[in-house]
């Protein structure tokens, strides 16, 4: 049974040092900066600015713009959910989990500041600079995501993800006041004239990835024998992943429920800003709304790190399904309202966005942490990256069928259909035991450690 008794070094209200008696702070702080760091590439590159200036300005058309930019980002996506898997298990054989992390990041950075000199007309400069440039982001974030089991302990890894968790949205509303400013006092605020803000990702993300570089250490693994060849040895774990999923049934289990309701969280990521237009929120507006949507994200992944060790993984991710549901409920109820009288109130929409944002910040952390209960140490790359392959997946699916249902049926059945995203994961995740996947880890970990000790 899991321990409900509180963690002993949760901190209090007043408490505002989240590192306060974590037995290991600094690696946590490294850890999470890289989270901090990499949110230039999801707020700027991916969610606010790059797709409007790869319309607008590279393409110059909106509507061979938003095709060619759909087609580029779904293609980097796939390319991701290919490599997920392999590239997981490859770094647990060689035990290169760090060098993964770092070299993904670096090379994720150049090419995003190289993004600057795709101007008008350079579309194939740009898609070639993209691609690999989401491609190493995505990794990474999987990369980055297998450190967990090694930063934490089995009774704080749900407090050290909402930590990271929480300093990713930290850097998301640190680069948004610095783009309102340098829009406001450079006269920047035309897309044509956007390419510092891509200079700017790119550094942001290599200056503040550099405390894991520094502080780091690769986490323990179990290697393959000499004898063996990386590539063989890397088909054998994966073999031995599929062939003993029974062993992992509850992790399957999961993974199944959390592509269901990833189909959700990735449709709101990428539909939000649209869904806020359909309902007449102009530029400033949609601004502001990111900016909400980041601060109750980040309040919500801060909150998460106090009790979710008490009550557990499984049941975090159950009361945020639960907002969702009721946020996707309230987006439909504003659709409707909205089809009928387009004189809707605002102000129903900027409620229903803090029901997004407090979802969008618990969600990510608890799905992580039960992610991380469910790993076998020498398997954690492997794991995280089947994880980041679903969500890439969920992603590709997701946005896919939404997309669809608003454009040829009508945003309110499109907005039913996610609300079925997220009810059907809830009664998926209910069949998952926690507890037996905990003890599913520990017992291939026990043998691992057995096979490695006579080999």
């Amino acid at each position: 049974m899991l321990r409900r008794r509180p963690y002993p070094h949760t901190p209090t209200m007043l408490n505002l040092n989240p590192f306060q008696n974590l037995p290991n702070p600094k690696p946590v702080w490294a850890w999470g900066m890289y989270d901090l760091a990499n949110q230039s590439f999801t707020l700027l590159i991916i969610t606010l600015l790059f797709p409007v200036y790869f319309r607008e300005v590279i393409v110059g058309d909106p509507q061979r713009g938003d095709a060619i930019w759909g087609a580029t980002h779904a293609a980097s996506m796939l390319i991701v959910v290919i490599l997920s898997p392999v590239l997981g298990a490859l770094a647990d054989v060689r035990g290169q989990r760090k060098r993964f992390l770092i070299t993904t990041g670096l090379a994720c950075s150049a090419l995003t500041a190289g993004l600057a000199f795709a101007d008008q007309g350079l579309v194939l400069l740009a898609i070639v600079l993209y691609i690999p440039a989401n491609v190493l982001y995505q990794l990474g974030e999987n990369f980055l995501a297998s450190f967990l089991p090694a930063v934490s302990t089995p009774r704080n890894i749900g407090r050290v993800s909402a930590i990271g968790w929480t300093m990713g949205y930290v850097g998301a509303l640190l680069l948004l006041i610095i783009t309102a400013i340098m829009m406001v006092v450079f006269g920047i605020g035309d897309p044509v004239k956007w390419s510092p803000f891509f200079v700017l990702a790119g550094v942001w993300f290599l200056v503040n990835m550099t405390p894991a570089m520094v502080v780091l250490e690769e986490p323990p693994a179990v290697r393959a024998p000499a004898t063996i060849g990386v590539a063989r040895a890397t088909y054998l774990r994966m073999r031995e992943t599929v062939v003993s999923a029974s062993l992992y049934r509850q992790f399957v289990r999961f993974l199944i429920a959390f592509f269901v309701f990833g189909m959700g969280v990735q449709t709101v990521i990428a539909f939000a800003s649209i869904i806020a237009t359909d309902f007449g929120f102009e530029q400033r507006e949609l601004v502001l709304f990111v900016l909400q949507l980041t601060v109750t994200a980040g309040i919500a992944a801060a909150i998460t790190s106090r009790f979710q060790d008490r009550i557990g993984a499984k049941a975090t991710v159950m009361i945020y399904l639960g907002v969702w549901i009721a946020s996707s409920l309230g987006l439909f109820g504003i659709a409707l309202s909205h089809s009928v009288n387009p004189e809707t109130p605002k102000w129903l929409f900027w409620v229903v966005g803090n029901g997004i944002g407090f979802g969008l910040g618990g969600i990510g952390t608890a799905a992580r942490s039960l992610v991380g209960r469910f790993t076998p140490v020498h398997k954690t790359a492997e794991f995280f990256g089947l994880w980041g392959m679903v969500y890439r997946l969920a992603a590709v699916v997701g946005v896919t069928t939404f997309s669809q249902s608003k454009a040829w049926v009508s945003t309110p059945v499109a907005l039913a259909l996610l609300t079925g995203f997220f009810v059907v994961g809830l009664l998926l995740v209910l069949r998952v035991n926690e507890s037996a996947g905990v003890r599913a880890a520990q017992r291939s970990q026990r043998d691992a450690a057995r096979l490695a000790a006579k080999g």
